[in-house]
């Protein structure tokens, strides 16, 4: 089993005294707008901040669903305006330009995701520059320190990909295939990387497979012709919900589900249906509600009341969810919250 290393602890320790600060609960959030711009009512505003978040996050993917409704929850108890913005599709001029028309609204703070700081680190470094606090969500570990944001809000996703190698490479996975769904984002990338690095310290093989967020049907056959055109491969990592569903789609087609090691990165009711039936083996969790309800907590802190947090990551994961512990989160995953 991989065992939770030290930094992730800390990290978990510092989210969780922070929630017990703020005493605030957590409970299920309105599902966001059709506009993917949520914001808290104005009645519960009670104090004048605003905040906007712009991340990569497309719409059709579940996993950014969850990150808006902490987002929105976040918003409700700490009495603060959010706006939640992404582009309709992973599009890094898209986004940058999101970034900058929100500087010029000059809001209390920004929650930013940093998938291509070449692409970005201008933009965001303008806000820094501009007076408004930063704080980076989900991808950016890597750069966060370096442009100046306050903290970063998530995992390390290198050393996430390399727990999840180390995982099938225990249960007997030798040649493997990474579906990666944005290839460029480079936190996608190095979720890769870490499962590639990982299953080759065991002698373990590894074939990236790009496929498109947008087209599942497209993924679903890309995957299938991966495996048919290679008969050895015994296992498959898809970094995300939207990966993962074709991948048992195409394992259901030519009989494989359930032979055909399979792990994911994230939840969905889906993913969770699969690995209590004994159809995937687990699926990594950077709890992503927690990277939408943090930072707007943080904000309001820092804003009121100067506080800072040391450390410069908070790791919401990796956690590994796996039969044993699947069904619990069922029911919230369903609720839209995990």
């Amino acid at each position: 089993m991989f065992k939770t290393p030290k930094w992730y602890l800390y990290g978990l320790i510092s989210a969780m005294l922070l929630g017990m600060i703020i005493v605030a609960c957590v409970g299920p959030a309105p599902a966001p707008s059709s506009a993917a711009t949520t914001q808290a009512p104005a009645a519960q505003t009670a104090r004048n901040l605003h905040f906007i978040v712009v991340t990569h996050g497309q719409p059709s993917d579940p996993y950014w669903s969850v990150v808006q409704k902490g987002v929105a929850q976040a918003g409700k108890d700490m009495g603060v305006q959010v706006e939640y913005q992404a582009p309709t599709k992973f599009d890094m001029v898209a986004m940058a330009q999101l970034i900058d028309a929100a500087v010029a609204a000059k809001p209390d703070g920004l929650v930013v995701s940093i998938p291509d700081v070449n692409a970005l680190g201008k933009s965001i470094k303008a806000a820094i520059a501009a007076g408004i606090p930063v704080i980076s969500i989900d991808s950016g570990s890597d750069v966060a320190k370096d442009l100046g944001v306050l903290n970063h809000v998530g995992q390390t996703e290198y050393e996430a990909g390399f727990g999840g190698g180390e995982q099938m490479a225990a249960a007997g996975a030798k040649k493997a295939l990474c579906v990666n769904q944005e290839v460029g984002n480079a936190a996608l990338d190095l979720r890769c990387q870490g499962f590639t690095d990982a299953l080759a310290k065991t002698g373990g093989t590894v074939t990236v497979v790009p496929v498109q967020l947008s087209d599942p049907t497209g993924a679903q056959q890309a995957i299938a012709a991966a495996l048919s055109a290679d008969p050895a491969i015994d296992s498959i990592m898809t970094l995300g919900p939207t990966g993962a569903a074709p991948a048992m789609n195409a394992l259901t087609d030519s009989g494989q589900l359930g032979k055909v090691k399979l792990a994911t990165f994230d939840l969905s009711p889906e993913v969770l249906d699969a690995i209590e039936k004994g159809d995937m083996l687990f699926a990594i969790d950077s709890q992503q509600y927690m990277q939408g309800y943090l930072p707007i907590v943080m904000l309001t802190l820092y804003k009121e009341n100067l506080n800072t947090i040391a450390n410069p990551i908070i790791m919401t994961g990796p956690g590994f969810v796996t039969k044993e512990n699947a069904a619990r989160i069922k029911d919230l995953a369903k609720a839209g919250t995990r």
